[in-house]
């Protein structure tokens, strides 16, 4: 007879990798059907950049928040919150009057989208047994994949063929789906002893920094990277990071609990996380503006050529069980990133105004197997051996980390690809109309394609480096009669 607690944690798996392709479906679909979105708002750059980034802000910025949270309530009603606030704001976002409403709602599904996410991985890891971890792990970021899989095609098709809110509403039936099998599976849990208490000082300033730069960012576009208000934002964010280190080693309850980072291991593997996520995250974005703006397709085609990023990344993660087995979390992570860079190299060397499908897509698959042995691998290391009452709180710091590199990758590669164009021809980019309306300026952009890939592969080749750094030395004999000594361990 199977082991109850296993057949619990495979239903607990279900519903949280359903709750995950919603999520997933509202942000990978709008990277495509963004332009259709933008058209329809007449919306300038600077507020079809806001439609992704205060997404990425808000839910980077609460993520610590609610991880604080779900170990002081439990996760369970926490999860549950989150599916209710992110299916009602997908809702309400349908009947948007203004981009900046828009802007405005993609907040309210940001906080239910880090509801959600900063206790996914902490409720799989309560639920499965340790030698089924990593197996459970890589399911359930394939399910992501999956998501990113339809979610391109899917809102490409709904925008064009129905309208633009159907980007948002497809979400609305799956979400209620998913709350009422969360309700029905998830098992009460008493809210852990201790643990308690709100880093109000440390939130603010994580939301000021990391708003600074991402304001920063995203007006170097329209104002170039001299300009007072982008140099600012930077320079806030440089300041303020130390400013929350001393913050946090005197709170109480942390939003990021710094003693963690004595270990070399544990800071590495963040580091590699964070940097990993700024090299590769942008690259579908990236690929779907290119065949809208650059070879005016529609968003159903552009939905269809980013599809083996998505596919490449499932199939790695199915096969992130075995492949811990086999070869080490610690290794395949390393191997991930390796993957991941080379097909970053593989797309600046070829991208050009007439270059053939099949190189991209050489390079797509690549970042997206990359990305698929690296995540799964990441979490793994970071959350094993964990005691329950650490879980929440780690688990949010790893996602925090991991969406500062999404916030930092989206805002980064929208504000440099754009930036060899005249300041008026920018938001065409974004509405997938340059080709038609100024189609002599598009090898300009081509150039900052080129750039901003290089860039990108830079970030992943720190990546690498940052893994090598986390991988443990080999012990050394201990002499007869030596103390043994103590083994370090990761977080």
């Amino acid at each position: 007879m199977a082991d109850p607690q296993l057949r619990y944690a495979w239903r607990v798996l279900s519903v949280v990798s359903l709750a995950s392709i919603v999520t997933a479906l509202g942000s990978s679909s709008l990277n495509v059907a963004l332009p259709e979105v933008v058209r329809h708002f007449h919306s300038g750059a600077a507020a079809a950049s806001w439609m992704l980034l205060s997404f990425m802000l808000a839910n980077t910025v609460l993520m610590v928040v609610f991880g604080r949270l779900a170990d002081m309530f439990g996760r369970r009603s926490m999860y549950l919150w989150g599916l209710a606030t992110y299916t009602g704001a997908s809702l309400l976002l349908g009947f948007s009057p203004t981009d900046w409403w828009v802007v405005g709602l993609r907040v309210v599904q940001a906080a239910g989208g880090a509801m959600l996410l900063t206790n996914s991985a902490a409720l799989l890891t309560d639920a499965f047994p340790r030698r089924h971890l990593g197996r459970g792990l890589g399911i359930y970021i394939a399910s992501f994949s999956v998501a990113q899989l339809v979610g391109p095609t899917l809102g490409g098709f709904l925008t064009h063929r129905f309208g633009w809110e159907w980007v948002f509403w497809y979400n609305v039936p799956l979400g209620v789906l998913c709350l009422v099998w969360g309700a029905v599976t998830l098992r009460r849990t008493a809210p852990a002893a201790g643990e308690r208490g709100i880093d109000l000082p440390g939130n603010v300033l994580v939301l000021v920094s990391l708003g600074g730069l991402l304001f920063g960012l995203s007006q170097a576009a329209d104002l170039g990277w001299t300009n007072p208000v982008v140099l600012g934002g930077i320079v806030l964010f440089a300041v303020l990071v130390p400013v929350f280190v001393l913050v946090e080693r005197r709170s109480r309850h942390p939003v990021v609990d710094v003693r963690l980072f004595a270990d070399r291991v544990f800071a590495f593997d963040l580091l590699a996380s964070f940097l990993s996520t700024v090299g590769r995250m942008a690259v579908v974005l990236l690929v779907a503006l290119f065949y809208q703006a650059v070879h005016g397709e529609d968003p159903v085609s552009a939905g269809l050529k980013v599809l083996p990023t998505s596919i490449a990344m499932m199939v790695a993660s199915m096969c992130a069980g075995p492949l811990h087995s086999w070869l080490g979390a610690r290794l395949v992570a390393l191997l991930g990133n390796i993957v991941g860079t080379l097909g970053l190299v593989v797309l600046v060397t070829f991208i050009s105004v007439d270059v053939g499908y099949a190189a991209i897509c050489v390079g797509m698959v690549l970042v997206g197997a990359g990305a698929g042995m690296f995540m799964p691998a990441t979490a793994t290391t970071l959350l094993d051996q964990l005691p329950p009452h650490r879980v929440g709180i780690v688990n949010a710091m790893r996602l925090m980390v991991q969406n500062s590199g999404v916030v930092v990758s989206n805002a980064l590669a929208l504000s440099l690809v754009t930036g060899p164009l005249p300041a008026a021809l920018r938001p065409a980019v974004f509405a997938g109309t340059l080709s038609h309306v100024a189609p002599g300026n598009v090898g300009q952009l081509v150039t900052g394609y080129r750039f901003t890939l290089m860039v990108l592969t830079g970030v992943s080749v720190l990546a690498v480096l940052a893994s090598l750094g986390g991988r443990r030395k080999a012990p050394q004999p201990v002499p007869a009669g030596a103390a043994c000594p103590v083994e370090e361990r990761t977080p």
